[in-house]
């Protein structure tokens, strides 16, 4: 009687079950814990002024334009440039809510017909306390405030 070895029947494999579920639970985590927030995409250098800070801004709508001219209200990217997709977005996103405060941050090298442009929309939708967003002017050295 011959007696025959059966591990030499068993051909090596690599299972690939346990290495799927380590990379999901990988790509689950970088997902988490990524933040998604448009004013770490937008770079805005906003004009000088000096003045005192609003106060209470926190249910203000805001409305972003770059330097290239582009629209965003809140979150969303308004695609083309012209009065009318201004306005859908920004009803879209206001809902009915015409007394809300506006919160406009214009870049100092956007075009001003851009922040005409969005004075415009904003005006013919009825919201009518819109304020400019600017960074406090330096104060020259050896003069007194």
């Amino acid at each position: 009687m011959r007696i025959r070895d059966h591990r030499k029947d068993d051909e090596p494999e690599i299972n690939l079950i346990p290495l799927i579920d380590v990379i999901l639970v990988l790509i689950i985590f970088f997902v988490v814990t990524t933040t998604f927030d448009a004013r770490s995409v937008l770079k805005l250098q906003l004009p000088k002024a000096t003045g005192e800070a609003a106060t209470d801004t926190t249910r203000a709508l805001s409305v972003l334009v770059n330097a290239d001219g582009r629209y965003f209200v809140d979150d969303r990217e308004v695609l083309r440039d012209d009065v009318e997709s201004l306005k859908a977005t920004l009803a879209e996103v206001a809902g009915t809510d015409r007394d809300r405060k506006v919160l406009l941050r214009a870049d100092a090298r956007t075009p001003h017909q851009a922040v005409v442009t969005a004075y415009d929309a904003l005006g013919q939708l009825g919201f009518r306390q819109v304020m400019i967003a600017t960074a406090p002017e330096a104060r020259a050295q050896g003069k007194n405030p």
